[in-house]
Order: C-alpha cells, then sequence, then structure tokens
C-alpha cells in the first residue's frame, strides 16, 4: 500500500485558486491509491459542508464541485476543526458524507507511527 498523504487546508473560497491547488494535491494523492486525508482549519472549514465548495478558481481549472467529488469517489476523507467549525456556529448536519469534526489527537492516531507526506495551503 502506497503510504499516507495529509493535506493541511487553512483557507477558503476567499483564495479560490489556493483552494484548488490543495484539493488537486488531495485528488492525485487519493487516485494514486494513498490513503488521504484533508485537516481543514480557520475558513476552510466552510469547505466541508454540502454545497459550499463550488465555481471554478480560473480559466483552465476544473471546478471545485469535480475536484470533491473525484476525491470522494477515490475514498478521500476530511477532519474538520471542531474548535474552528463551533466558533463559526455552522451547522453540523451539513457535512459531507466523508468528512467528520476531528482535531489534532484524532489527526495524529490517524497518521500513525508509520508518518505520512504532508502539504499544507
Amino acid at each position: 500500500m502506497a503510504g499516507k498523504a495529509v493535506v493541511s487546508l487553512t483557507t477558503g473560497l476567499e483564495d479560490a485558486e489556493k483552494v484548488t491547488v490543495a484539493f488537486l494535491v488531495s485528488v492525485g494523492a487519493a487516485e494514486s491509491g494513498r490513503p488521504t486525508l484533508m485537516f481543514l482549519t480557520k475558513e476552510a472549514v466552510r469547505l466541508a459542508q454540502e454545497g459550499v465548495a463550488v465555481g471554478v478558481a480560473c480559466d483552465g481549472c476544473p471546478p471545485l464541485p469535480d475536484l470533491l467529488k473525484r476525491y470522494a469517489d477515490a475514498g478521500g476523507r476530511y477532519y474538520v476543526c471542531p474548535i474552528c467549525f463551533d466558533a463559526k456556529q455552522l451547522d453540523k448536519g451539513t457535512l459531507l458524507p466523508n468528512a467528520e469534526l476531528a482535531g489534532t489527537v484524532p489527526l495524529w492516531e490517524w497518521i500513525g507511527d508509520e508518518g505520512a507526506t504532508t502539504f499544507s495551503y
């Protein structure tokens, strides 16, 4: 099995190009067979809600809904910072099916002793 990948994303749609790059890296990892987790914090927690990650970041960029679907279809998962999510008073009922509220301790447990390749955006 390929090694694990973790992509940490702090940016939301205020920088759609950065979000697109983070998703491209995550999709690439998941579609290549790596267990892949996106750790969403700050404004990025909104992206784990149904209907939020919409639009196209730039001319030639893939639509964000397409990237989210590819990520989910490849088995990609999200850990959403519960502190950030609750601070924004967001509705837990709107989380994507492959997203869960989980902080740093569950993140480290998921990584485990074998480690993971990480990217941060």
